[in-house]
């Protein structure tokens, strides 16, 4: 009588319990369920981190811009790694050392030292923010006016953001202000 058995097995017992494989599948199922609630709450708090971590770097990318355009050394400090690299568009390499000398020195003032169409984009604790600088001021003596593409990488910390390399480019042509 194989049918038989098979039927018994697969349907309730005179006390009216299940059979142990579907009270084990229901246990699966809830732990399964548990599991996709606790990825959606961990993707949704991933979210919103991901877009606090975005409006704080855009701050601290305007922060930085602002310091640099007053040659506010202090906060210029506070913001970049101790080792900092930053190479411009014909490949001169600066550290932060140089851009605080620079900064101290007078030598370099800036009337605009703005950017523009600015991106960030954000990986763990590696994020990049590239924008257009509009650059305005007197360097080395001579008045400049340019603007100029940049990408900034900055690292999490445990004492919070830091900006740890840069790249510039080459003045770009007027016509594409």
């Amino acid at each position: 009588m194989k049918g038989y058995k098979t039927h018994q097995r697969h349907t309730r017992n005179d006390s009216g319990s299940r059979p142990l494989w579907h009270r084990r599948a229901g246990k699966t199922r809830l732990v399964a369920y548990l599991l996709v609630a606790m990825t959606a709450v961990e993707l949704a708090a991933h979210a919103a981190n991901h877009g606090d971590d975005q409006k704080t770097l855009a701050k601290l990318d305007t922060d930085y811009q602002k310091a640099v355009e007053q040659n506010d050394t202090k906060t210029m400090a506070r913001i970049l790694a101790a080792d900092f690299i930053l190479v411009s568009g014909d490949g001169t390499v600066y550290t932060k050392d140089d851009l605080l000398k620079d900064a101290a020195s007078g030598n370099t003032k800036y009337q605009h030292q703005v950017d523009s169409d600015r991106t960030v984009r954000v990986w763990g604790d590696t994020a990049v923010v590239t924008a257009k600088l509009w650059v305005n001021g007197v360097e080395d003596g001579k008045q400049v006016d340019y603007y100029q593409w940049f990408s900034d990488t900055y690292v999490r910390k445990p004492t919070g953001w830091s900006y740890v390399f840069g790249q510039a480019s080459l003045a770009l042509p007027k016509s594409s202000k």
